[in-house]
C-alpha cells in the first residue's frame, strides 16, 4: 500500500481498511460513519453559503455545512464551520468550498512564489502546535507543485503545494475564486501519484460553479467594502497574513485545515460500495 493511504487515526483506518461489505449491508453501515452521512449524489445543483451554487454532474456527490463538518472530523482534519464537500465516485479526490466574506479583493498586485512559499513554511511551527493542541498530527509545508497564479479572466488565483504528515505526502490543490463580497475557497484534496488527472477533473467541476447574482466580481460597486489586503495573502491565509504582521496571529494558516490527503483513499472505497449496491 502507498504510505500515503495510511490513515491518520484509528477509527479512519477501520473505514478504508475494514471488510468488503455493500453500502446496503446495515453491520457495515454502522460501522462506516462516512458512508452515514448525507451524501447528495449528483446530477444537482447545490447552495454554497448562500453566495454561490455548484452544479454537480453524475460523478459527484456533495455534502452540506453540517455533514461536512462531520466528515472532516471523522477523515483528521479540523471540523469548522462553512465547508462544502465535493468528492468524485470514479476518481480519489475530494475538495472543500468555504466563503470567506473579507470583501472586493483588488486583483493588481504582483506575486513572488518564492517569497510566500518561504512564508509558509515559517508558518509550520506555529500551526503545528495548535494541531497538536487539537489532537492532530504534525503537517510539514514540502514546496510547490504548481507556483501561484492569476487568471484575470476568470478572476482565479490557483496553485499547488505538497504538505508531508506521518503517513506521506499530499497535495492541497487550491483555487480561490473572487467575488464581489469575498472570496469562494475551493481546495483539492488529492494523491500527488494520481494529481495530473485529478486536477483537470477538479477544475472541470468548477465549470459548474456560479456566484449568485449581484456576488460576481464584475458587479462591484463604489463603497463595497474592500479587502484590506491583495492576492498574496490570499495565498498565505489571508487575515492570517495581516495579523502575523503585527506580530499576533489570530488564525493559523487555512491550508492546514486540508492536511489529510490519505483519506482520498477512504472516499474512493466508500463510493467503490455504493457502486456494488
Amino acid at each position: 500500500m502507498n504510505p500515503l493511504f495510511r490513515i491518520l487515526f484509528p477509527l479512519v483506518t477501520a473505514l478504508a481498511l475494514g471488510t468488503a461489505a455493500h453500502a446496503e449491508d446495515a453491520p457495515a453501515q454502522e460501522q462506516n460513519p462516512i458512508a452515514s452521512l448525507d451524501w447528495h449524489k449528483g446530477p444537482a445543483t447545490e447552495d454554497i453559503a448562500a453566495k454561490a451554487t455548484i452544479h454537480t454532474d453524475a460523478d459527484l456527490s456533495f455534502l452540506d455545512e453540517a455533514n461536512s463538518k462531520r466528515f472532516l472530523e471523522l477523515t483528521g482534519n479540523i471540523p469548522e464551520d462553512g465547508n462544502y464537500i465535493i468528492a468524485s465516485e470514479s476518481a480519489q479526490w475530494w475538495a472543500t468550498f468555504a466563503f470567506d466574506p473579507v470583501g472586493y479583493v483588488k486583483d493588481d498586485e504582483k506575486i513572488d512564489a518564492d517569497e510566500l512559499l518561504a512564508t509558509l513554511k515559517s508558518g509550520d511551527a506555529p500551526s503545528n502546535e495548535y494541531r497538536r493542541s487539537l489532537g492532530l498530527g504534525e503537517l510539514h509545508t514540502v514546496g510547490w507543485v504548481v507556483p501561484p497564479h492569476y487568471d484575470a479572466q476568470t478572476r482565479r488565483l490557483e496553485w499547488g503545494l505538497k504538505v508531508r504528515s506521518g503517513s506521506g505526502e499530499s497535495v492541497n490543490y487550491t483555487v480561490r475564486l473572487l467575488g464581489r463580497t469575498g472570496v469562494m475557497n475551493a481546495t483539492l484534496v488529492a494523491d500527488p501519484q494520481t494529481l495530473d488527472k485529478d486536477i483537470p477533473l477538479f477544475k472541470a467541476s468548477l465549470g459548474g460553479f456560479a456566484f449568485k447574482p449581484g456576488e460576481t466580481y464584475a458587479e462591484y460597486k463604489e463603497g463595497d467594502r474592500v479587502a484590506e489586503y491583495g492576492l498574496a495573502a490570499l495565498v498565505v491565509g489571508g487575515a492570517a497574513a495581516v495579523a502575523a504582521k503585527t506580530g499576533f496571529l489570530a488564525k493559523f494558516w487555512k491550508l492546514i485545515v486540508l492536511g489529510a490527503g490519505a483519506l482520498v483513499a477512504a472516499v474512493g472505497r466508500l463510493f467503490g460500495r455504493k457502486k456494488k449496491a
